[in-house]
Parts: C-alpha cells; sequence; structure tokens
C-alpha cells in the first residue's frame, strides 16, 4: 500500500516492569511469557501489530540488571544492545518510587538506563506502568522528574494489566512511525515460529510451578512438532535441568508436577496453534548447559566468554 508506514519500537526497562505484559496487550495476543518472577524473559522477542495503514515490530527485551552469572551477562547484553535503539522506556511506577525512597531522586536503574538511551537521535516515549497502585500527583511528580533528566517525546501512563491507556499509546506510537513497506504478512504477529513459542510456554508455566532459583535453570526445547491428519499436532518437549535432585521436583510426587505443568501449558499452545496439541514433557539432566554456547545460540543469544 502507498500510504504504508512500519517501524520498530524497542521496550526497554527494569526487570518486572511489565514488558512482557504490555507487550501482548497492545498486540492482543499471546506473543512473550509472562511471570512475576524478574527475568524471565531471556532474549529479545518480537510482537507485529497491524494498526491501520501502519506495522509496528515490538521488541520485547529481557529486563535491565546487574548480572551474577553467565546466562545473566548474556541477557542483560541483549538487553543493552536493543536499549540503543529504544523508542519506549517503560518503567513500574510504583517498583520506581520505592526505589527513590525518601531523597525522591530517580532510582539507580533507571538512572543507568536513561544514560542509554540518551545517545538515540529518534523520538523515545516514557511509560509509566502499573498507575493502579500509585497516587496520581507521585505519578506526576514520577513523570516530571524523569523528564528532567531525559526529555521524552511524549509520557504515558497505563496499566498494561488492566488496559487503562493502551488505546491511545498504539495509536501514538503508529502515528510515530516512518513511512516505508511492511516487514510481515497482515496476519502474523510475531516472528518466532509456534514451536519456539510453545517451549516459552512450557518454560513459562515452569516458572508457575517451581521455586527459588529452580527456574532460572532450567531450559526448554520442542525436540518435534507433527501436525496431525486431524488438524491436531503431537508436541515432544525436553526439559532441561543441571542436576538430577532438580529432575525429581520437576517430576514431582507421583508425576503431579510434570503433569500440571503440561496440562496448562498444553491448554495455552493450542490456542496460540488454534488447534487441538498433545503435548509430551521429557525431562533430561544437562549438566552444564548454563555453559554451553550452542545452547545461548538456540536461546537468541551471544555466549559471554567469561
Amino acid at each position: 500500500m502507498s500510504d504504508s508506514r512500519c517501524g520498530f519500537v524497542a521496550l526497554v526497562g527494569a526487570p518486572n516492569a511489565g514488558k512482557s505484559t504490555l507487550l501482548n496487550a497492545l498486540i492482543g495476543a499471546k506473543v512473550s511469557i509472562v511471570s512475576r518472577k524478574a527475568q524471565t524473559t531471556r532474549a529479545a522477542v518480537r510482537g507485529i501489530l497491524v494498526e491501520g495503514p501502519t506495522q509496528i515490530v515490538f521488541v520485547d527485551t529481557p529486563g535491565l540488571f546487574a548480572p551474577k552469572r553467565r546466562l545473566d551477562r548474556a541477557m542483560v547484553a541483549a538487553a543493552w544492545g536493543a536499549a540503543g535503539d529504544a523508542d519506549a522506556l517503560l518503567i513500574d511506577a510504583r517498583q520506581e518510587l520505592l526505589a527513590a525512597g525518601r531523597s525522591g531522586e530517580i532510582g539507580e536503574a533507571t538512572q543507568a538506563i536513561l544514560k542509554t538511551l540518551g545517545d538515540h537521535r529518534g523520538p523515545k516515549f516514557l511509560v509509566l506502568n502499573k498507575i493502579d497502585l500509585v497516587e496520581r500527583p507521585k505519578l506526576l511528580a514520577l513523570a516530571e522528574r524523569i523528564n528532567a533528566a531525559l526529555p521524552f517525546a511524549e509520557t504515558f501512563m497505563i496499566s498494561a494489566l488492566g488496559g487503562d491507556g493502551i488505546d491511545k499509546l498504539r495509536t501514538r506510537l503508529a502515528a510515530a512511525m516512518p513511512n516505508g513497506p511492511w516487514l510481515y504478512p497482515e496476519d502474523q504477529i510475531a516472528d518466532a515460529p509456534i514451536r519456539a513459542l510453545a517451549a516459552e510456554i512450557t518454560r513459562e508455566k515452569l516458572f508457575e510451578r517451581l521455586h527459588d532459583e529452580l527456574p532460572y535453570q532450567t531450559t526448554v526445547e520442542t525436540e518435534s512438532w507433527k501436525d496431525q491428519p486431524d488438524g491436531s499436532a503431537r508436541v515432544e518437549q525436553t526439559i532441561y535441568v543441571t542436576r538430577d535432585s532438580h529432575k525429581k521436583i520437576v517430576i514431582g510426587e507421583g508425576g503431579r508436577t510434570i503433569k500440571a505443568i503440561g496440562a496448562a501449558a498444553r491448554k495455552e499452545i493450542a490456542e496460540a496453534h488454534e488447534a487441538p496439541v498433545h503435548l509430551f514433557l521429557f525431562v533430561k539432566v544437562r549438566e552444564h548447559w548454563l555453559d554451553d554456547p550452542e545452547r545461548y545460540r538456540a536461546m537468541g543469544l551471544e555466549f559471554p566468554e567469561r
């Protein structure tokens, strides 16, 4: 179409700011997994939105935090790589106010992000999320402080979970996209194949069912996806853990945990596939997968040598 627009919008912010929830709300479908636990997103996820004559390619990035492990360093490197081209900074308003404390200063994490965003020449949008948890006078003061540190083209106050302000943000971002041809077909909402999204959905269920550090030491791979004559799909996935004791926890007593994970994952994978899914989960020990370059490449991450 001659009047078409197309552009990228990278969403950056600290862990648990609500980037994945916002991406799903903007797209109107699940393209990125969500968890109350921080640092769930491991690599950049692209969601594709069509708004009138405009196609927006959203990039959901891992949260920016102080890395401790090799996987952490790879995730943060991916996030900072996207931050240089970011168009929208998403901030958890409630968490930011808690980080500021009585001093009223901008939190350290936000200061670091603002410093990087300052090198980006294009228009930048500030998005304050979880506004339903913060009093409006405090929200306005927070927006003023952040804009004083780095002027934004526009500031939006939203609730990604509740939907407040999403339509306005979607419309404004579409208007900011440059003229150009679309990069994806009209009906495509993500650039990852369904088998990759299926693995991420199962990993999300691991975060929901397991506690403490264990979910961070697991990864999921879709080993087989076979479309059946009746329209359903037979899917085999392997959950990799680093220790035999972790394998026992994932399986659970009498297989109860793995069955619950499988049932929840199967339901959402079927919704994404828009057809019935027969999901078979296997749990295997791969002791050193956190130090295996091949696993990082499979996740779309650069392998940190140190």
